[in-house]
């Protein structure tokens, strides 16, 4: 190869060279690719993230509004999904996370009781617990954190109205741990710390079990949550229980 060409040829792969090194040059800000991060949700372990942008979109409540929030898991979850006009036109809040044990329900109390400033609140917890979603958590360790939720309801001036839990002969998800017995014992705990505390005591087990102290098949879907006709039910008994304790 003859020395003209060889220039030309070193010429030329230092202007490809030049010319890659600008396409690439990372201050140009050029032919990068946009990276979105995703939000690590990791330390929310109580999901209050779930209802954050809601709480805040909503305010404090009207002069004379008896707001309410429905403090619970995925029954209290579905229900404004599977009977959406029990909610509508009514000054109450559905702030059910599907899955949660009590101790979720306690972390998000300050947040999604208590900022929002109601009348009153409705506790159901206990189940989730039972099917042991989250390690065999005991009937005293509930009734813990039923205790704290209700003395921050106290300590801010809110209603407190405990549920007696819904029936449950068994679990679709965890078949076989026989929970009845053990909501029937929770629930007897709930009623004697009711009755000892002055608070309203809303019974969803009674008008809803059936002989195997399960719910009646005709009003649920899975054996555990309500079908619409259960939850028509559960309005009834609810509203009564709301009236009396905003009497």
């Amino acid at each position: 190869m003859n020395t003209k060409l060889t220039l030309l040829l070193s010429a030329g792969l230092l202007m490809a060279s030049a010319g890659y090194a600008q396409q690439s040059n990372p201050d140009t800000g050029k032919n990068k690719p946009t990276v979105v991060a995703k939000e690590d949700l990791r330390d929310d372990w109580a999901a209050l993230s779930h209802y954050a942008r809601e709480n805040k979109q909503i305010g404090d409540p009207k002069p004379g509004e008896n707001r309410v929030v429905f403090l619970g898991s995925s029954i209290f979850e579905r229900w404004k999904t599977t009977v959406p006009e029990f909610f509508k036109d009514r000054p109450y809040l559905d702030r059910g996370v599907s899955g949660q044990i009590s101790g979720q329900l306690l972390i998000r109390f300050r947040q999604d009781v208590i900022d929002l400033k109601p009348k009153a609140v409705i506790i159901l917890a206990g189940s989730n617990d039972i099917a042991s979603n989250y390690g065999h958590l005991t009937n005293e360790y509930i009734m813990n954190n039923i205790r704290s939720m209700v003395e921050l309801a106290k300590l801010h001036h809110i209603k407190v109205i405990l549920c007696a839990y819904l029936p449950v002969f068994d679990y679709p998800w965890r078949k076989g741990i026989e929970p009845a017995g053990k909501i029937m014992a929770l629930n007897k705990l709930i009623k004697a710390y009711a009755a000892e505390n002055n608070l309203i005591l809303l019974d969803y087990f009674t008008p809803l079990v059936d002989e195997r102290n399960g719910q009646k098949p005709e009003l649920t879907t899975d054996g555990v949550h309500p079908n619409a006709a259960g939850y028509r039910i559960m309005a009834t008994v609810t509203e009564q229980a709301i009236a009396k304790a905003l009497k």
